[in-house]
């Protein structure tokens, strides 16, 4: 199998999981050669005759997809299994011995620091690893969410960023009515707590902006020539808790009591960075963290109920007070 197959059968797999569109032969010849030309830079068409015979290959076990590939109204191709995807089939013997090699390497690397953040993915190969070589039960279970929508989207924009390829995003935020169709330049995806953002700019909105994946309905690629980043994104976030930045909101000192009961969890696994201990009390501590006040902060305080206490800023203060106030005053009904 070469690079262009892979890349056709990738492309197929994408477009029949997307069930929010049909998709006939032609917008699947179509695709495929759209995305061999963003990624190989490839101007000829896919032939008609090339894209059946990917369809066949796949419906096959020759690769081991055997996916169930149909036709609707004999004329709409979809998979007959929704959850189908050839990324789902279940690894070889060969696969699994080549990730136990891969495993070993990366985990001669955790110790440095320049590698920290590789503990975790390593981890999580290595239960897959073992679970599907031994098949055993696993033994690490993390966190996922098998119905968040957007992820299939995370390779396109992984490329687009890479490339500097300017996008056609449809778009429906929770606060719109419908959908809208604009143009984005990717620059930076964002995970927070298990889902998946999207940092860049928009035609027509001077500053930057976060795109949850999960509020995506559609992507292509756009021949709008890419406008570069010119900022230092590395640090984007790290004023805030969450998504939510405000480019000319300073962060505040926040002080938060915690009560005892509470304090151990606060301690070993800190709101923000920032945060730190100034204090320490009979029945609590006192923490404190400089960050924006956003909608993740406030949700994050409310999240500790009656076990954390906003002692300022006073403004801060205020809002959860009306917030508890206000949820009180559901319970009552």
């Amino acid at each position: 199998m070469n690079k262009n197959a892979l890349i056709r059968y990738r492309t197929i797999d994408n477009c029949l999981k997307n069930r929010f569109r049909k998709w006939t032969l032609e917008d699947l010849i179509a695709t495929c050669s759209d995305t061999l030309y963003e990624y190989e830079g490839i101007d000829k068409g896919v032939s008609k005759r090339t894209v059946q015979a990917d369809i066949q290959i796949m419906r096959s076990d020759k690769l081991g997809y055997n996916a169930p590939i149909v036709v609707k109204e004999k004329k709409y191709y979809t998979y007959e299994d929704p959850n189908y995807s050839i990324t789902n089939i279940p690894l070889t013997d060969q696969d699994l011995n080549s990730l136990t090699e891969v495993v070993e390497i990366l985990k001669q690397f955790k110790g440095f620091s320049h590698f920290q953040e590789l503990s975790g993915m390593v981890q999580k190969l290595e239960d897959k690893v073992y679970t599907s070589k031994n098949k055993q039960e696993r033994i690490i279970d993390f966190e996922k969410n098998e119905n968040l929508r957007g992820l299939e989207y995370l390779d396109t924009i992984y490329q687009a960023i890479q490339k500097k390829q300017t996008l056609s995003i449809t778009y429906q935020s929770f606060k719109a009515r419908q959908a809208n169709e604009f143009i984005f330049f990717p620059y930076l995806l964002k995970e927070y707590r298990n889902r998946w953002f999207l940092l860049g700019i928009r035609t027509g909105y001077p500053r930057l902006m976060t795109l949850a994946l999960d509020r995506i309905q559609a992507i292509q690629s756009s021949d709008v020539p890419f406008r570069a980043n010119t900022q230092d994104l590395s640090n984007y976030y790290q004023d805030v808790i969450g998504v939510t930045v405000s480019e000319n909101l300073p962060p505040q000192e926040v002080h938060l009591f915690v009560y005892q009961s509470n304090a151990p969890y606060v301690l070993t696994k800190p709101l923000h960075p920032s945060q730190q201990l100034i204090g320490k009390k009979d029945k609590g501590i006192i923490i404190s963290i400089n960050v924006q006040i956003n909608f993740e902060l406030e949700r994050e305080i409310l999240g500790f109920g009656d076990a954390m206490i906003v002692l300022q800023p006073q403004d801060l203060k205020d809002r959860i007070v009306n917030k508890l106030r206000r949820a009180n005053k559901h319970y009552e009904r």
